[in-house]
């Protein structure tokens, strides 16, 4: 058994496909599919459906489809489709041949509408929508039948029939499955199968005016497929008993659905609701803000698909709902990081730093390794001038007792260069510190050690003035202050908790001059300060950084306690 799909255990699902392949349930297939509705940007509780969907069709040699559940044309567009297949396929995953679209069985949907009218067990409703609520009951109270329920075969093939020829105005008839309006489970409740909509859709125009609801699509679309395991979030387990009554009534091929948790993520929301109002009321820049937890947006801020698979992986496949903290997520992106991207050195908020008895006119080349995780990435040329510039967090004028860097009088290592001495310090008219006077021990080129052996507490790092170059970054942080904005006291709103330090761009830092030319999309570690990202706005004229994640690892640390205990 493959340890690392296992992980600590087999999961329940995986469990349920080696016993079907042990017994020949399916001829030996495993046949998955992964649905989106094209109406939204993927976000990351997609990512856990698509590692499962695809992840398990991998390692059984079955297939996995993506398909378009594309079963409503108001609120779904070609701009959806293109970004679910961009974010499927840089997530790691392939369809091969396998691309559908729910548009594609139309034809056939309505024909096992017609086979089910035919059977007395699907009828057509003139109910409106307020008066269907009314009848449809409550969870305590039995729903009320229809007074258009028992119409004969011959007028509902006939209403049906004018249904689709668009004689009649939006929501002014239903198809509805005829079942039993007293069960316990509402979505029994004599459902709806088609509803009348006269809106254009994407890929066939206005040829229906009819569409089908989700539950009469879903389970037909697997038949159609011959999908072997229907893998889907909990919310649907309720919908499961509809999924097996429709094709058991219809008698055609009949998939297993089974449902596993989904993703829940703290300081996130992944309601498609909510965060097409994050979007549309300008809260953050568009689907791909580096804030929002859809793909787009996690891959623009610098998250790599091996850590989300990743992550995905180590949280496993349940059967009850629970939310996943975001520092586990980020510990992942870390480990990733930490053996990929490369370390380079950058002041966010420069403080100029003169070396006073350096030569004016000299220019050292020190060498500066790319990734201490990685011995293959070799090393680089860093420029080391007389005037640099370092971080002002980096320097305390009256510093508390275990404040270790730069002060007045006190000497730190900057990397790869040398050891330097705060000798005197620079302030404006308004008292603020704006450069310090230092001097260097030529003995410590490299930040070795010097020939007395004096050793310092803190290593700084550093640009040169003269060669870095000027960069925008922008500081990202969690979108929301509270730790699970989806649940609220009653009356409260979930806008309440954005957090308005989720975004700070600082527009006047330095980056080492190596990062010339650097691609959008690379990611790299600044020394000292986290994982940042170059963004696709990014040029050689205006390069533009987002930071990915912070180098404290929270979870981490979290983990290494619960261990010890």
């Amino acid at each position: 058994m493959n340890e690392e799909r296992r992980g600590p255990g087999l999961d329940f699902i995986r469990a349920i496909v080696e016993e079907d392949i042990r017994t020949n349930k399916w001829d030996g297939r495993v046949v998955t599919r992964f649905p989106p509705e094209p109406n939204g940007y993927l976000h990351i509780g997609h990512a856990k459906a698509i590692s499962v969907d695809f992840g398990i069709a991998q390692e059984y040699g079955g297939v996995c489809h993506l398909r378009m559940d594309d079963t409503n044309p108001s609120t779904e567009e070609e701009e959806y489709v293109e970004s679910i297949t961009e974010d499927v396929r840089w997530l790691g995953y392939d369809w091969g041949e396998h691309l559908y679209y729910a548009s594609d069985y139309f034809e056939q949907m309505y024909a096992w509408a017609v086979q089910l009218i035919k059977a007395e067990k699907a009828y057509v409703c003139d109910l409106s929508a307020d008066e269907f609520r009314d009848y449809r009951g409550t969870v305590t109270q039995p729903g009320k039948e229809s007074p258009y329920r028992n119409r004969s075969v011959e007028e509902n093939l006939e209403l049906f029939e004018r249904m689709r020829a668009g004689e009649f105005d939006d929501g002014a008839r239903t198809l509805r499955a005829k079942i039993d309006m007293a069960s316990p489970n509402m979505l029994l409740r004599d459902p709806v199968m088609y509803r009348i909509l006269k809106a254009s859709h994407h890929r066939s125009g206005d040829k229906w005016c009819i569409y089908p609801t989700y539950d009469w699509a879903h389970g037909l679309e697997d038949s159609i497929e011959k999908v072997t395991h229907s893998l889907c979030s909990l919310e649907f387990e309720v919908h499961r008993p509809l999924y097996d009554w429709f094709l058991d009534q219809l008698g055609v091929y009949h998939p297993q659905q089974i449902e596993f948790a989904r993703l829940n993520l703290t300081y996130t929301v992944l309601s498609k609701r909510k965060l097409i109002a994050l979007v549309e009321e300008g809260h953050v820049h568009g689907w791909d803000d580096p804030r929002m937890p859809t793909i787009s947006g996690l891959r623009r801020r610098g998250f790599t698909p091996e850590s989300i698979r990743d992550f995905c992986r180590r949280i496993g496949l349940a059967k009850a709902d629970g939310v996943n903290e975001v520092g586990q997520l980020e510990h992942c992106l870390r480990e990733d990081l930490n053996k990929r991207a490369p370390r380079v050195m950058a002041v966010l908020r420069p403080l100029r730093v003169v070396i006073e008895n350096y030569p004016e006119d000299l220019v050292e080349e020190m060498d500066a390794v790319n990734n201490p995780e990685d011995p293959g990435a070799g090393t680089r040329k860093v420029p080391f001038s007389r005037v640099l510039y370092i971080e002002q967090e980096d320097f305390m004028e009256d510093p508390p007792k275990k404040f270790y860097r730069l002060a007045p009088g006190r000497e730190v290592r900057l990397r790869y260069g040398y050891f330097i001495t705060c000798k005197d310090v620079v302030k404006d008219d308004d008292g603020n510190v704006v450069e310090l006077r230092c001097t260097y021990d030529p003995e410590t080129r490299g930040g070795d050690n010097p020939p007395d052996g004096r050793k310092v507490k803190a290593t700084l790092h550093w640009v040169s003035a003269a060669h870095a170059l000027e960069a925008e970054v922008r500081l990202y942080d969690h979108l929301f202050t509270k730790e699970n904005p989806m649940v609220l006291e009653e009356g409260d709103d979930w806008r309440n908790y954005l957090n308005p330090n989720s975004l700070e761009v600082l527009g006047s830092c330095w980056v080492e001059p190596s990062l010339a030319g650097a691609v959008p999309g690379t990611q790299y570690q600044f020394e000292r300060l986290g994982y940042f990202c170059v963004d696709p706005v990014s040029t050689p004229d205006r390069l533009v950084f987002n930071r990915t994640v912070t180098l404290r690892d929270t979870w981490a640390r979290i983990q290494k306690q619960h261990r010890s205990k």
